[in-house]
């Protein structure tokens, strides 16, 4: 079990890296530089919602300690747009632009042309739908193991 388990962990950052590394090549192919594939990611999943920067993080839509900063970057480029909170002013919202929304449009464009190769590559709806599973058991044994309680001590002796 220790060796599939440590597979599974490097597998899952790998992964990660190779999409990331997806969406900076359509990036290029777009010639769109002024917004890196971190970035666009965080763009595709805000959609059509209105989130504050700490709603981003909550729901899983960026991994990272510098969320704030891409988010500025994002603004600044006239990816998104953002309005303090009327009831709270240290809360910003933000939202897609018309840019936002062009890009993740074309994002979503690239999802598409994924979506149809999957089959020619041999992965069909029931394997991902399995892979998917387990990922979910993994986030939930990880998410459960923050609560230190919920593993026996073990001596160091």
């Amino acid at each position: 079990m220790r060796q599939p388990y440590y597979d599974s962990i490097l597998l899952i950052e790998r992964l990660h890296r190779h999409f990331l590394e997806v969406l900076k090549t359509e990036l290029d192919r777009l010639g769109i530089q002024d917004i890196n594939n971190v970035q666009s990611l965080i763009l595709y999943n805000i959609g059509d919602d209105e989130l504050t920067v700490g709603e981003l993080t909550a729901r899983g839509y960026y991994l990272g300690s510098n969320v704030s900063y891409n988010v500025k970057k994002m603004v600044e480029n006239g990816y998104l747009g953002q309005e303090r909170s009327p009831h709270d002013r240290r809360s910003v919202r933000v939202r897609l632009s018309k840019k936002g929304l062009d890009l993740r449009d074309k994002i979503s464009a690239m999802f598409e042309r994924q979506i149809d190769a999957l089959d020619k590559a041999g992965l069909s709806d029931e394997e991902l739908t399995k892979a998917n599973d387990t990922m979910r058991k993994l986030e939930r044994f990880w998410s459960a193991s923050l609560d230190y309680s919920a593993f026996p001590v073990t001596s160091a002796a």
